[in-house]
C-alpha cells in the first residue's frame, strides 16, 4: 500500500494503482478517452492530465503514471497530486481544442449524440470558438461488416477498438495505419471483422466513429425506456439492458456483471432485436383440411383439449432452448394431471441422466472461477460459438497466466493457443488412463478445469451411454490427486438458456416417461397421440408421424410449420421469466414490452389449457405459480445466487464403469448466428451468417 495526497486529501491505495485510479479512489473525476479499465494502457489522448507536486513543471498523464513513481517530499511527506489546478484546467482545455480541430460539427445527426464522451467533455473543457481556420481533415469511411457503421471523420485515434479486438476478442484485423495527419483506424484487409464480440467496440468508442449499423437513425437515447434484464441467446445469462420505444425493442446493450459477462455481450445478444418483431406468431392457428387457419383462443384451446382427453396418458412434451422455468413447471404439472411423465428439456439422446446429482450438469467452477484455473481441458465444445463470453474469459486467463489448454473434439480457431489431442472418445479414454503429456499436466494441476460440451454428452446415433461415459471420464480427470480441497473443476457447458432450469425442476422423463428422441419415435409409430412443443424447433419434425402437435412458441419456425395447433407465446423481452444459467445461477428476465396481437405469456396459455381440459392448475397468477415453484424448489427463490454442486458427487461419477469404445465429439452449434428461432427471424443475423459462410468458403 502507498500513501499520497489527492487535492489535499490523504488516502491509502495499493502501490500498483495508476494516478487515475488513485484520484478516483479519492472521489476526484478524471476525464479520459483512450483509457479503459479492461484494456491495456495506451496513453495517447492526454485528456487525463494532472499536476504532480515535486515533479516536472508540466502536467502528467494520470493513466500511464503509477503511484509508486511519485517522489515523497523533502522531509518524507506523502507525495501529492492535484486534479483541479489552473495548470490542469488549461492543459485539458488545450487537449480538447486539439481534438476538436478536425472533429465535424455533426452532433445533430450523430447516433452517438446524447451518450457521447467527447460531447460531454466538450461541455466542461471546450471553448466557444476555434482558433484554427484551416480545412478539417477528411477520412474515408471503412467497411467493417453488417454490424458496425463507420464515420471515420469523427475518430480521435483513442485506439480502444484496436486494443479490444486484439486483446479481448482475439482477432488481429483492426489497426492504426499511417502517422500524424495521415493516421487512420482501418481493417487491415478492408473486409468485415470476424469476431462474435465485435459489437462491443460500439460501446467502447468515445465518439460517433463506430456506431450500430442496424440501429442507425432509429431513435435517440432520451426517448427510450430502459429495462434491466438478462440474455437467453446462450446459457451464459449475460446482464443486458433492453431499450424500447412503445411496444418495440429498439436495441440491446450490456450491463456490468463481473461474475458473468464483465461488460461485454456477444453480437447475437446485441443485434437479435430485429428478430423479435419478424415472423411473429400473433394469433392462434388450427390446422383444418391440411392447412393452418387463424382461430380464436377458445377454438384453439378446445381443439387441443379434445385431443388430449382422447389421448389419455399418451401425451408428451419437449421444451425448447428459450423456455423459462415457469412455463416448464406449468407444463410438467399439466402432464402430471393426465398421468404422463413424458417431459424432456435435453437434446436428443443426452447422457445427462435424471438420477445424476445436480453437480453433474453444472459449470461448477463458475464463470469467474475460470480465472483461478491452472490447466484447462475442453471436451467436445467450441466455446467461441457456444458461449463466446466464456471463451473470452478463457482467453483473458490465458493471456494473463499462459496456462496450458488442450482440446478434444473439433480443431477450431478459439483465439488462443491450445494443444490439440484428438477428435473423439478414444483420446479422452487414453487421457483418463494417464497417457500423453497433458495427462501429466492435469495430474499436477491444483485447479484443473474440465469443460464438457453438449456435443460430447449428446449422441443421437450412439445412444445415451456414450454421453454418460464421457461425463464419467471427465469427472475422473476433474478429481485428480493434487486438486485443492474446495475446488470443483467439472464444468458442463450448456448452450441453451432453458437447460439447467428444466433439469432443476425435473422436466425430464419420470414415472415411466421417455426422452425427447423416444417421444418422437413413439409419435412416428403412432404410439404417442399428442406432442407439446414448448418453443422446441431443434428436432426432426418429419419423424413425428401423424401425432397431434401443439406448438407453444413465439416465431413461425420449424415447430410452427409442423404444428396442428399453434398457441402464440411471448419472447424473453415480453415476460418475466426465471432462467438458470450454465453455472447454476438463478436469474430473472424483466418485461420490457408487451407481446404482439393475441400472443400471451407461456404459463398463462398452459393454465388456460388446463382449464379447458378440465384439470385446472392450482394457480391463477404468476405470483401464485412462483409461490408453488419456490415451495417445491427453494433454491430458485434465491435470485442471482448459485446453489453449489458437490465435488464429492463428481468423484463418485468418476468411478463408473466405462462401456463405450468410440464416439465423435462435434459441437452442436453449426452456425453461431442462426442457433434459435429469434436468430433465424433476424435479417441482421441472416446477413452475418451469409457473410461468415462466404469467408469460410473463401478460406477453403
Amino acid at each position: 500500500m502507498a500513501n499520497l495526497k489527492v487535492d489535499g486529501q490523504l488516502i491509502e491505495v495499493p502501490d500498483h494503482y495508476t494516478l487515475m485510479q488513485a484520484a478516483e479512489a479519492a472521489g476526484a473525476e478524471i476525464p479520459r478517452f483512450c483509457y479503459h479499465e479492461r484494456l491495456s494502457v495506451a496513453g495517447n489522448c492526454r485528456m487525463c492530465l494532472v499536476e504532480v507536486k515535486g515533479g516536472p513543471p508540466k502536467p502528467q498523464a494520470s493513466c500511464a503514471m503509477s503511484v509508486k513513481d511519485l517522489r515523497p517530499g523533502p522531509n518524507g511527506e506523502p507525495p501529492e497530486m492535484f486534479t483541479n489546478t489552473p495548470m490542469v484546467k488549461k492543459a485539458r482545455e488545450g487537449v480538447m481544442e486539439f481534438l476538436l480541430i478536425n472533429h465535424p460539427l455533426d452532433c445533430p445527426i450523430c447516433d452517438q449524440g446524447g451518450e457521447c464522451d467527447l460531447q460531454d467533455q466538450a461541455m466542461a473543457y471546450g471553448v466557444s470558438g476555434s482558433r484554427f481556420a484551416e480545412n478539417k481533415r477528411a477520412v474515408e469511411d471503412k467497411y467493417m461488416g453488417p454490424l458496425i457503421k463507420t464515420v471515420m471523420n469523427r475518430c480521435i485515434h483513442c485506439t480502444r477498438c484496436v486494443r479490444f479486438t486484439t486483446e479481448v476478442a482475439g482477432i488481429s484485423e483492426l489497426g492504426l495505419l499511417g502517422r500524424g495527419e495521415d493516421a487512420e483506424i482501418t481493417p487491415y484487409l478492408e473486409r468485415a471483422l470476424t469476431s462474435e464480440l465485435q459489437g462491443n467496440v460500439i460501446d467502447l468508442c468515445p465518439v460517433g466513429a463506430l456506431t450500430s449499423k442496424p440501429y442507425a437513425f432509429n431513435a435517440r437515447p432520451w426517448e427510450l425506456t430502459k429495462t434491466e434484464s438478462i440474455d437467453v441467446m446462450d446459457a451464459v445469462g449475460s446482464a443486458i439492458r433492453v431499450d424500447s420505444r412503445g411496444r418495440e425493442v429498439m436495441r440491446v446493450l450490456p450491463r456490468i456483471n463481473e461474475a458473468i459477462n464483465e461488460e461485454w455481450i456477444s453480437d447475437k445478444t446485441r443485434f437479435i432485436w430485429d428478430g423479435l418483431k419478424s415472423q411473429r406468431l400473433d394469433r392462434p392457428y388450427v390446422r383444418k383440411s391440411g392447412k393452418l387457419q387463424a382461430a380464436t383462443w377458445e377454438e384453439a384451446l378446445a381443439a387441443v383439449a379434445t385431443k388430449v382427453k382422447k389421448a389419455g396418458s399418451k401425451v408428451g412434451a419437449i421444451a425448447g432452448d428459450l423456455a423459462a422455468v415457469e412455463e416448464m413447471y406449468a407444463l410438467k404439472g399439466l402432464l402430471a394431471s393426465i398421468g404422463s411423465g413424458m417431459t424432456d428439456v435435453r437434446p436428443a439422446m443426452s447422457g445427462i441422466d435424471p438420477s445424476m446429482p445436480r453437480s453433474a450438469y453444472l459449470f461448477n467452477p463458475t464463470i469467474a472461477g475460470i480465472e483461478q484455473a491452472d490447466a484447462i481441458l475442453i471436451i467436445g465444445a467450441n466455446p467461441r460459438k457456444e458461449a463466446s463470453l466464456i471463451n473470452a474469459r478463457i482467453r483473458k486467463t490465458w493471456r494473463a497466466t499462459n496456462l496450458p489448454i488442450a482440446v478434444i473434439g473439433e480443431q477450431a480457431d478459439l483465439t488462443y493457443a491450445y494443444d490439440y489431442l484428438g477428435s473423439g472418445f478414444e483420446t479422452l479414454a487414453d487421457l483418463a488412463a494417464g497417457k500423453g503429456a497433458f495427462a501429466e499436466t492435469l495430474k499436477n494441476a491444483k485447479r484443473p478445469l474440465i469443460i464438457v460440451g453438449e456435443g460430447a454428452v449428446s449422441h443421437a446415433d450412439l445412444g445415451k451411454q456414450a454421453g454418460r461415459d464421457t461425463i464419467a471420464l471427465a469427472a475422473k480427470l476433474a478429481t485428480g490427486t493434487n486438486v485443492e480441497g474446495d475446488w470443483n473443476g467439472f464444468a458442463l457447458l450448456h448452450n441453451a438458456a432453458s437447460r439447467v432450469g428444466g433439469l432443476d425442476i425435473g422436466f425430464v422423463p419420470h414415472d415411466g416417461g421417455v426422452c425427447s428422441a423416444d417421444q418422437i419415435a413413439l409419435a412416428g409409430k403412432g404410439e404417442l397421440d399428442v406432442l407439446f412443443l414448448l418453443g422446441a424447433d431443434e428436432y426432426d419434425m418429419t419423424a413425428m408421424g401423424k401425432a397431434f402437435v401443439v406448438y407453444i412458441g413465439s416465431h413461425g419456425d420449424k415447430g410452427a410449420h409442423r404444428a396442428d395447433v399453434i398457441l402464440p407465446a411471448a419472447t424473453y423481452t415480453e415476460k418475466s421469466g426465471t432462467y438458470v444459467n450454465t453455472e447454476g445461477r438463478v436469474q430473472v428476465t424483466t418485461r420490457a414490452v408487451f407481446p404482439p396481437g393475441d400472443a400471451r405469456e407461456d404459463w398463462a396459455i398452459i393454465r388456460a389449457l388446463s382449464g379447458a381440459i378440465g384439470k385446472p392448475l392450482a394457480y391463477n397468477s404468476l405470483a401464485q405459480l412462483r409461490a408453488a415453484l419456490y415451495a417445491e424448489f427453494p433454491h430458485l427463490a434465491r435470485i442471482d445466487e448459485i446453489a453449489p454442486g458437490s465435488a464429492a458427487e463428481i468423484a463418485k461419477l468418476g468411478k463408473a464403469a466405462i462401456k463405450t469404445k468410440s464416439a465423435p465429439f462435434v459441437s452442436p452449434v453449426a452456425d453461431f448466428y442462426l442457433s434459435n428461432p429469434i436468430a433465424r427471424a433476424s435479417a441482421t443475423m441472416a446477413e452475418c451468417a451469409q457473410m461468415a459462410a462466404g469467408l469460410r468458403q473463401a478460406a477453403e
